[in-house]
């Protein structure tokens, strides 16, 4: 797997793109560093990368089990260290799920997605960070 990032002006704005799609992302840094909100954060990539592979697999998990998922969005919070780097300690996963779907198949979606199949959760989890998750359903 390779990406590429090139830059897009003077300050600290990137493009990042992936042969896997033509869709190009932007990333910036803070102001404190010459940023100008033209892209997200490297960090805050972090909590995308972690919240979209879960996510990706409880959609195929609960589709596999037949469930009647009419929407689902994700919302990713984590904490950070004060000190140099400011690694995350805790992140925290909402997943809010829309549909006539069973609670317990649910949860176990979600335990499987998280735990099992994301790649990005076991990079995190083995460099300490506690990682926890909750299910909001709504019919």
């Amino acid at each position: 797997m390779k990406i590429e990032l090139k830059r897009v002006n003077s300050a600290v704005h990137f493009e990042a793109s992936a042969p896997s799609s033509t869709v190009k992302v932007h990333i910036d840094g803070s102001e404190a560093i010459g940023g100008q909100g033209l892209g997200v954060r490297p960090m805050e990539l972090v909590l995308m990368a972690l919240g979209s592979c879960s996510v990706l697999d409880i959609v195929s998990i609960l589709k596999k089990q037949r469930q009647n998922l009419q929407d689902i969005s994700v919302s990713v919070e984590g904490e950070r260290t004060d000190k140099v780097p400011a690694v995350f300690t805790k992140i925290h996963i909402l997943f809010s799920i829309k549909g006539e779907v069973d609670v317990l198949k649910a949860e176990t979606a979600a335990e499987l997605a998280v735990k099992k199949y994301c790649s990005v959760h076991d990079m995190l989890a083995k460099g300490g960070v506690e990682i926890t998750y909750s299910i909001s359903i709504t019919r």
